[in-house]
């Protein structure tokens, strides 16, 4: 995934549904966090 972003040439200005159809595999809204699933098996989760 490092490699993939760090190969595009252009910097996000907004919302590219594609490029996040790449990336994320998953994303699971908990009472209290959001977990991401990206598709390289890499997980982060965000404390609401």
């Amino acid at each position: 995934m490092t490699e993939f972003l760090n190969d595009q040439s252009y910097e996000l200005e907004e919302y590219d549904e594609q490029l996040v159809r790449k990336l994320i595999e998953r994303i699971t809204i908990h009472d209290a966090k959001i977990s991401i699933e990206f598709k390289s098996n890499v997980e982060i989760d965000i404390e609401m």
